[in-house]
């Protein structure tokens, strides 16, 4: 089995440097309060579940965690967040779904927009650059929870898609749909994912140059760094001789 896309690994060796600047904290915030308009309970609200994961593997303190549930439920005043997938192009023919979690979609767009085109790239129409890509639900498992035979026969069973071991741990693929099926099938078995996502992976991603690879993850971390952005998915097959401490 293989599968993912490399820049969910890029992101999460990133995380950790973001972590102890904060940053990561307020966009997971963002993320539990969005999720907690449906449903405040975790144990029936599998988005805030999911936020939850991702808060704790952060390290997010306990009381944020709470506040960012409360505000989401009404409990607490807060700012009205809105979800939006921006589609885009990036240097070399490169597409890009920009996933954007806002209070303003004037300032988001205009952000993205700039940033975009600072760096060569542009913002397209919808429905321009996401039929480039498959919805899928991605499961990251540290390792030292399980094994990667044991972990491998497990969803297997469940239904998962394909799984990719990296330094950090696996990375499970599977259809959108079974996302928390298969998530909570390794919860009853004591196996604990960091987090569970929806994610989109490109059908054909496209292989350049390296100094050209160099220059869009460049792009994408300072994408990644814009206040509203939660999340990016592109078509850019990263080799994995190039990592986020070389850039």
């Amino acid at each position: 089995m293989s599968g993912h896309s490399k820049w969910s690994s890029i992101k999460r060796k990133k995380g950790v440097a973001d972590a102890k600047r904060g940053q990561i904290f307020t966009k997971i915030a963002k993320e539990i309060t969005i999720a907690a308009k449906n449903s405040g309970d975790a144990d029936m609200n599998p988005a805030l579940r999911s936020a939850i994961d991702k808060a704790k593997a952060a390290n997010m303190p306990k009381d944020n965690i709470d506040k960012a549930i409360k505000k989401g439920t009404g409990e607490l005043p807060g700012v009205v967040y809105e979800e939006h997938i921006y589609e885009g192009r990036a240097p070399f023919g490169i597409a890009l779904l920009i996933r954007t979690i806002s209070d303003n979609k004037n300032r988001t767009t205009a952000d993205v927009r700039h940033t975009l085109s600072k760096y060569g790239g542009k913002l397209d129409e919808p429905g321009c650059v996401i039929w480039n890509f498959d919805k899928k639900g991605e499961i990251f498992v540290k390792k030292e929870l399980i094994s990667e035979n044991d972990l491998m026969e497990l969803i297997i069973e469940v239904g998962a898609e394909d799984m990719k071991t990296e330094d950090e741990g696996y990375y499970i693929t599977c259809d959108y749909k079974d996302l928390f099926i298969i998530s909570d099938t390794l919860r009853k078995k004591n196996v604990l994912p960091d987090s569970s996502e929806i994610t989109y992976i490109a059908q054909n991603p496209i292989k350049l140059e390296d100094d050209q690879t160099k220059r869009l993850l460049k792009l994408l971390n300072i994408l990644d760094e814009l206040e509203d952005v939660s999340n990016i998915f592109s078509n850019l097959d990263i080799p994995d001789n190039i990592t986020y401490e070389e850039e």
